[in-house]
């Protein structure tokens, strides 16, 4: 069993940044594949970013370039970094984590076990 505790998030204007953390519990943390997923008024949930245990890095194309997803074992935390933040990135955002996925089907929500309560990103223009 796995707990999330996402932080971080709040109001910000175009153009800024923010960093969401992800707190998770569990002695095997480094083992999981970690995701962050978003989810705006009336819209289905979206990927954002995942992570596996050995670092790699996956983004969606409306975030590469200015998200960077990371992870720090020694604290179960993962962080995405949010920079030239955009008001269509207004969203609840939302850490996943699961022990098994493979790279093809990363991005797909159903396929993540453990979700947080998400918290909150709004960006004005």
């Amino acid at each position: 069993q796995v707990q999330l505790v996402e932080s971080g998030g709040g109001l910000v204007q175009a153009g800024g940044s923010l960093r969401l953390s992800c707190a998770a519990s569990g002695r095997t943390f480094s083992s999981y594949v970690m995701g962050w997923f978003r989810q705006a008024p009336g819209k289905e949930r979206e990927f954002v970013a995942a992570i596996r245990w050995s670092s790699n890095t996956y983004y969606a194309d409306s975030v590469k370039g200015r998200f960077t997803i990371s992870r720090d074992n020694a604290k179960n935390t993962v962080y995405l970094q949010m920079n030239s933040l955009k008001p269509e990135d207004t969203a609840v955002y939302y850490c996943a984590a699961d022990r098994a996925i493979i790279v093809s089907t990363i991005r797909l929500p159903n396929e993540y076990d453990y979700w947080g309560q998400g918290t909150q990103v709004t960006v004005s223009s």
